[in-house]
């Protein structure tokens, strides 16, 4: 239930019933009062105020209310702390056993994530990019891949023959290519379709390859 229309004898009487129905503070509302309504003369033609009180659109809270259901549907207690900016809300997930909602290669991390966005981004309101961590697993796989990304740009470099990566989701394609474009030696491109989409590391010749 996203907004409620209730009548009353006066506006403020309208407005708090329906806080009550929505069970939501004022300062999460918007109110729009369609009647402020009449006393009448003497009782005659009075009629109740009229407002339409809607749910202000928190990105942050209905993150985590969404967040915080799939957790108790899938038995896990989850703290959940959010920072907002104008254009991104990062959220990092706290509790016992993070390891299951990280999952194989951050799969289920990835997962939740998406979801979130969905969530978060539903209606009319500004696009926000939605980033999810626990464990701070975002910078150690970042480190890992940037590692792997220099490695094998090695092996590249000695070999003069390229390197096909392990398909990867969009986040991990563009650490490996940010990791090696000031490399003058070798070029990295991505092929295929997700999910099944992964890099190739080549030695540096002219291409118009997509990095993406």
């Amino acid at each position: 239930m996203d907004y409620v229309k209730k009548s009353a004898k006066t506006v403020e009487f309208a407005i708090e019933e329906a806080l009550r129905t929505l069970m939501i503070a004022r300062d999460e509302a918007e109110v729009e009062i369609i009647d402020v309504g009449s006393k009448g003369f003497m009782g005659l033609g009075a009629r109740p105020a009229q407002v339409k009180v809607s749910i202000r659109h928190n990105p942050e809270r209905i993150a985590e209310a969404f967040i915080k259901e799939m957790g108790m549907a899938m038995g896990v207690l989850i703290g959940v702390k959010t920072t907002l900016s104008e254009k991104q809300l990062d959220i990092v997930l706290t509790g016992d056993n993070m390891g299951i909602l990280i999952g194989k290669r951050g799969q289920t991390l990835d997962a939740i994530q998406y979801l979130v966005s969905l969530a978060v981004n539903k209606g009319k309101a500004p696009y926000l990019n939605v980033v999810i961590d626990s464990e701070n697993y975002r910078k150690r796989r970042k480190e890992i891949l940037e590692h792997l990304a220099h490695n094998l740009a090695k092996k590249v470099k000695n070999t003069k023959k390229p390197v096909t990566l392990e398909p990867m989701n969009t986040f991990e394609r563009r650490i490996i290519h940010s990791a090696l474009q000031s490399d003058k030696q070798v070029a990295t491109y991505s092929e295929g379709a997700d999910p099944f989409r992964n890099i190739v590391i080549t030695p540096k010749r002219s291409q118009n390859q997509n990095r993406s």
